[in-house]
């Protein structure tokens, strides 16, 4: 399998790591076209430009992304392209969570190169791939598993308006890094509250920091 149409988007702010993953992806895809990111900023800038991607490889923490709020953002906006976790947290309710948001793998730092490769090599041929010591159907309490399903409604703005609530923005200066108007940042607030079955901002942060979307994903043209 040479890949030589097949294109893979690193996004890892640790220019080392990207380096192992170029490796892991050439064993397996001598010919892929590999591009690097190092932020969600850039990622975001990337994915307007290229037409063609056929795979992301994210991590869960680098510039501009902090937990799942960038996998939240990508799989509403580009809800067909696969969206791969490479993350140095190797929690089990962590991979799991990731998978309920979308992502089509999850793949520990700690794996080796060959590993990665063939983790890689799968999730293009259409299968998933995390580590066979998970248990994917462990059940969370009733609460949780709900909110992580509510917040898979969020559009990639929502994700974006609720990151800034975290942050303790107010709608007015939400809507200036927007560049929305104060309107548009309200309706997004009624809309993120109606989705999360909350009554408050404040219930609306809580929720979110209980599954680890804290930190806003950057924007983009919408």
């Amino acid at each position: 399998m040479q890949g030589q149409n097949t294109t893979i988007v690193i996004a890892d702010d640790h220019p080392l790591f990207r380096g192992a993953l170029r490796q892991a992806i050439g064993s397996v895809l001598s010919k892929a076209r590999v591009i690097e990111s190092s932020g969600m900023e850039e990622l975001n800038a990337l994915l307007g430009n290229e037409r063609d991607v056929d795979l992301i490889l994210l991590d869960l923490t680098m510039p501009g992304v902090q937990g799942f709020s960038g996998l939240l953002s990508l799989r509403a906006q580009y809800p067909e392209l696969p969206v791969v976790i490479v993350s140095a947290n190797e929690e089990a309710t962590v991979i799991r969570r990731a998978m309920e948001f979308g992502a089509s793998g999850f793949i520990p730092k700690s794996v080796d190169v060959d590993h990665i490769g063939g983790a890689i090599e799968a999730i293009l041929a259409g299968d998933t791939w995390t580590p066979p010591d998970v248990d994917l159907n462990a059940a969370e309490d009733k609460e949780t598993a709900d909110l992580v399903r509510r917040l898979g409604t969020l559009t990639p703005q929502q994700v974006r308006v609720l990151a800034m609530l975290s942050e303790g923005l107010l709608n007015k200066q939400i809507a200036y890094e927007l560049g929305v108007s104060e309107a548009t940042v309200k309706a997004h607030v009624s809309a993120i509250l109606d989705k999360l079955g909350v009554d408050s901002r404040t219930q609306a942060v809580i929720a979110a920091s209980k599954i680890g979307v804290t930190q806003r994903p950057a924007a983009s043209a919408e």
